[in-house]
C-alpha cells in the first residue's frame, strides 16, 4: 500500500494507491525549451516522469544563472501544466524570458521511491532587448517606408486623376465636331408630277 500527499496552491488531496508491485522510481527526461515567437517572450520548459510506481509524482523547478544563487521557482516565476497519461506524467513550465540573464532550470520530481533530478538542464537565454539607437534606426526605417507609400498613393491618385481629366477633354473635343456637322438628306424627289 502507497500514499502520497499533494498539495497545490487550491487544494490538498491524499490519493491511496493498493498494489502488490513493489515501489520504482522514475525516470526523468527533459526536452529541449522551446522559444516561439507565438510565445510572446517565454519559453516552455518540458520534463516527463515514466515508468514508476506509483503513477503519482510532483514536480518542481529551479533556476541559475551564471555566478547567481539557485533559486526555487514559485507559481509567479511562471505558470505549469501537467499532463498525466498511460505509465507518464508529463510537467510544462511557461517561464519569462529575462532580460538581461540567462538561465538554466533544472527539474525535480518527488516520487514515494525518492526524489529524483533530470539528467540535464534546460538552457533559456536572456531576450534580445533593442538597444535605443536600434530602436530609432527602426523607428526612422517605418517613418521612410510609411512616407514612400503615401508619396506612391498620391502620385497614383495624379495619375488616375490626369487620365479621367484627359479622357473628359478628349470626349468634350470629339462632341463639339459631332454637334456642327450637319445632316444633309438628299433633298425630297421633286414634286413636280
Amino acid at each position: 500500500m502507497v500514499a502520497l500527499h499533494e498539495k497545490s496552491e487550491a487544494h490538498q488531496r491524499t490519493k491511496l494507491f493498493v498494489t502488490d508491485r513493489p515501489v520504482v522510481t522514475p525516470v526523468v527526461s527533459v526536452y529541449p525549451a522551446a522559444s516561439i515567437a507565438a510565445l510572446d517572450g517565454k519559453s516552455s520548459l518540458l520534463c516527463v516522469a515514466s515508468n514508476m510506481v506509483p503513477p503519482l509524482v510532483q514536480f518542481s523547478w529551479t533556476r541559475q544563472r551564471e555566478g547567481g544563487p539557485l533559486e526555487t521557482l514559485s507559481s509567479a516565476h511562471g505558470e505549469q501544466l501537467e499532463l498525466r497519461g498511460e505509465g507518464r506524467t508529463s510537467a510544462i513550465m511557461v517561464v519569462d524570458r529575462h532580460a538581461s540573464y540567462t538561465y538554466n532550470y533544472s527539474c525535480h520530481v518527488r516520487h514515494e521511491g525518492g526524489a529524483v533530478e533530470a539528467p540535464a538542464e534546460q538552457e533559456v537565454s536572456a531576450a534580445h532587448a533593442q538597444t535605443p539607437l536600434a530602436a530609432w534606426a527602426r523607428s526612422q526605417r517605418q517613418v521612410k517606408l510609411l512616407w514612400l507609400l503615401y508619396t506612391l498613393l498620391i502620385v497614383k491618385s495624379l495619375v488616375y486623376c490626369g487620365g479621367l481629366a484627359l479622357i473628359h477633354i478628349l470626349r468634350n473635343r470629339e462632341r463639339p465636331a459631332a454637334a456642327h456637322q450637319t445632316t444633309e438628306f438628299p433633298a425630297a424627289a421633286s414634286t413636280s408630277h
